[in-house]
């Protein structure tokens, strides 16, 4: 991603907690110049350090997932408009913004069973601390679409956090424009805001 240095973040803790915390993310591949895109969900896993995902296997961009491909999946964060106003200082318009690449090496599941994990997996995730589905590896429909699924991982080569965020400006420009993301933002998203700004 383009520099600046102060808008780039290299804590690793806060790109997952993007990863997280808004887990629709942008599969990003290519094939003879010509890029691929889709927009998935994708779960990390804690323990192999990996991202999970799954696509329909009649989605044209099965023909770039290829194993040990290198893909990019690209995930948004909060943002918003900055107007001048905010400030306390002259400034000009800008826009804020929480973005993360994440870059790896593709590794596709095989196994039916493996793959219906992750589903399970997602699905538990997906629901959240108050579950009120809960996807079983012995279920009907899941066991029917199996095959027309491809899940995989992502072993990742690649963290790239880009958090602009107004951080050039003096402390209390800084803080204003902190409100004004929080303000602009889902409520539920306050205490992950004041998190990326630590």
């Amino acid at each position: 991603m383009y520099p600046p240095p102060h808008h780039q973040s290299h804590d690793i803790e806060k790109m997952i907690s993007v990863v997280k915390n808004f887990p629709l993310g942008a599969l990003i591949t290519a094939k003879n110049g010509r890029p691929y895109i889709t927009h998935i969900p994708f779960i990390y896993n804690e323990n192999l350090k990996r991202l999970v995902a799954h696509v329909d296997c009649s989605n044209p961009q099965m023909e770039t997932l290829l194993e040990n491909a290198i893909v990019t999946a690209v995930f948004n964060g909060p943002d918003t408009y900055i107007s001048p106003s905010v400030y306390t200082t002259p400034q000009l318009p800008t826009y804020n913004y929480i973005k993360v690449h994440v870059t790896g090496k593709l590794k596709l599941i095989r196994n039916a069973e493996e793959a219906k994990k992750t589903l399970v997996d997602m699905t538990d995730f997906l629901e959240g601390k108050n579950q009120k589905y809960s996807l079983k590896m012995d279920n009907h429909n899941m066991e029917k679409l199996i095959n027309y699924i491809q899940a995989f991982e992502i072993e990742i080569t690649n963290w790239e956090g880009k958090f602009k965020l107004s951080q050039d400006k003096n402390h209390t420009d800084f803080q204003r424009a902190k409100m004004e993301l929080k303000k602009n933002s889902r409520k539920k998203d306050s205490a992950f805001i004041e998190n990326i700004y630590r």
